[in-house]
């Protein structure tokens, strides 16, 4: 989630940006098909500074690129406060070796979370799938026929 690394360019841009570019929210919001309120929600949060010229926000490439570290995290599953911590770690730790331990860290126990709400799942829809050839078995034994509404 390092500002510095090429890999954090969103996937829709197939170029290298500009490093010097500023981008308006209305750029930001387009391109990352998201409203300037969310944009100006980050911002609130902390996740994203602009400079600000008067009333104008101006965006600097790494802001472009925090935001869409910030909209992969939420893709993710990542809360905020977790997508805070894990930019910031790159302040901390310009090499970002640290950023990414703990984004792996994080990730791990993410798809562990996710693996115990399948395996859980899994048992839901095979206590349902018995419960139907349950029903279905006891219509069909009372001569009723369990696909039709009569």
């Amino acid at each position: 989630m390092s500002a510095a690394a090429p890999s954090v360019v969103p996937a829709n841009s197939s170029a290298p940006r500009d490093t010097a570019r500023i981008y308006s929210i209305a750029e930001l919001a387009r391109e990352f098909g998201i409203t300037a309120r969310t944009i100006r929600f980050y911002e609130d949060e902390g996740l994203i500074k602009p400079r600000r010229q008067g009333l104008t926000r101006l965006y600097s490439a790494g802001d472009h690129t925090r935001l869409g570290w910030i909209l992969r995290g939420k893709r993710l599953g990542f809360s905020l406060a977790e997508i805070k911590e894990l930019l910031d770690l790159y302040h901390v730790d310009r090499t970002g070796n640290q950023q990414l331990r703990e984004l792996l860290r994080r990730s791990r126990l993410h798809i562990a979370e996710l693996e115990r709400r399948m395996r859980d799942l899994d048992a839901h829809i095979a206590e349902f799938r018995e419960v139907e050839t349950q029903v279905a078995a006891e219509l069909e034994a009372r001569g009723v026929d369990p696909e039709s509404d009569d």
